[in-house]
């Protein structure tokens, strides 16, 4: 690393100063040294009005905290878990907007950023570095701001593709060699596995997939050995897509762009992910503005789309981001890839979900939550999966969608559903249990 002059962390946060915006790299890169220093900045009062944004941070989170009132104010592009209850108390605030335009409001201005920080990988002999598991919207930060710090970093996994940026493009240096935060996959409960299948049942041989983290995405994967000729054009991926790398189930031979290609924009995942992207040519990271673009993902066929939801109503509306007027998370991608798998040649944006909450509380409703965001309109959902089976929403009416919707919902909930349709729809409709 000739040429590069390193400071601390501390030294390096002095470029901030009152009124400036600060974004930070994501997810398992989140700059936690940088981060502190910042934060005990703040603490001694050397500014204020210092607004930070990033997309999901992993880890610590004090900037979003009641004591930094007037001095840190969070403008999130996506509701983590660790900014969660400070967000829903109002000490830290959301910006709705669709995560490939998160990007676009750095590069065309709405947002201007003074200060990026960021981690990557050791430069090679060459002078480029990797972003490493998250490029989404940081590219754009660093493309843009005034001033961006680098926590250079051994275990950053050298990643391919928009994440190789040149150190000329970074201003000040800190050295750091902690490990990543990493997760391992977690339980696969019944009721995933009952999910998974049906999802599973869904996937053709050639399908592009995008899909998430946890319990619902990895049951999906597992049972996704039998495959053939799977491709990944994603915004992440995790653990659950190695075995399958394994096996030469996912090679993408059949993908229209980025053939033989993994496409993501960011990784959430155990060590093992982090070794499987480095200086791996068959992992490409890439903008948000690529990975998420809806004329993008609709040029691959077969796109499979798999996406969440906190509730759905028996017309088939999508709340993904709030639960009544409570935050919980964001809008993401959701949309992005529910319009591209539409598009696609024989694609399938699914909505897959358990029938009822931990608390046995119905995730469809007769309506949605007052308050709730509507994420993905009616219009915009094809297929439905829960553990009691798949239906398909596409092209039928009000009356059909609800039969179909409320015939997968939890038998517990079942009459109370169909009660809610007869006095929405009228004396006319009557709730058929085979609905095809």
């Amino acid at each position: 690393m000739k040429n590069i002059k390193f400071v601390t962390a501390q030294e390096a946060v002095k470029v901030i100063k009152s009124n400036d915006r600060v974004h930070l790299h994501s997810v398992a890169v989140t700059p936690h040294p940088l981060i502190a220093a910042m934060c005990e900045r703040g603490r001694n009062k050397e500014f204020r009005n210092v607004r930070i944004q990033h997309i999901h941070t992993e880890g610590p989170a004090p900037y979003a905290d009641q004591e930094f009132e007037g001095i840190f104010q969070l403008e999130s592009f996506f509701v983590g878990h660790n900014v969660r209850k400070q967000t829903q108390a109002g000490w830290a605030d959301y910006i709705p907007v669709f995560l490939h335009e998160t990007q676009r409001l750095i590069r065309e201005g709405y947002l201007k950023v003074n200060v990026a920080m960021i981690q990557i990988s050791v430069p090679d002999k060459f002078g480029y570095a990797s972003l490493g598991t998250s490029v989404d919207a940081t590219l754009a930060a660093v493309e843009n701001a005034e001033t961006v710090i680098a926590i250079v970093n051994p275990k950053v996994p050298r990643a391919f593709g928009d994440a190789m940026i040149h150190i000329n493009d970074i201003d000040i240096f800190v050295e750091d060699d902690s490990d990543l935060i990493a997760k391992d996959p977690g339980p696969i409960s019944d009721t995933d596995r009952k999910i998974g299948r049906y999802v599973a049942e869904l996937v053709e041989d050639g399908a592009t997939l995008q899909m998430g983290i946890g319990a619902i995405p990895n049951a999906v994967l597992s049972m996704l050995g039998n495959h053939k000729d799977l491709g990944v054009h994603s915004e992440m991926f995790a653990d659950g897509i190695l075995p399958l790398v394994d096996k030469g189930v996912v090679n993408g031979k059949n993908k229209a762009i980025d053939k033989g290609k993994m496409v993501a924009t960011f990784l959430m995942g155990s060590k093992s992910l982090y070794e499987f992207v480095h200086d791996n040519p068959g992992v490409a990271m890439q903008d948000v503005a690529y990975t998420n673009r809806v004329n993008i993902i609709a040029q691959n066929p077969k796109v499979t789309a798999i996406n969440s939801a906190l509730q759905i109503d028996i017309t088939g509306q999508v709340c993904a981001d709030s639960i009544g007027t409570t935050h919980y998370s964001g809008v993401g991608g959701q949309i992005d890839f529910l319009r591209g798998a539409s598009l696609s040649q024989g694609g399938k944006p699914i909505i897959a979900i358990p029938s009822v909450t931990n608390k046995g509380i119905s995730k469809i409703s007769p309506i949605l939550t007052p308050g709730a965001g509507v994420v993905s309109t009616r219009a915009n959902i094809h297929w439905l999966v829960t553990e009691y089976g798949a239906v398909n929403l596409y092209g039928r009416t009000l009356q059909d969608r609800a039969k179909l919707i409320i015939s997968i919902a939890h038998p517990d909930h079942q009459e109370t559903l169909d009660k809610a349709a007869f006095e929405r729809f009228g004396p006319h409709f009557h709730f058929v249990w085979d609905a095809e």
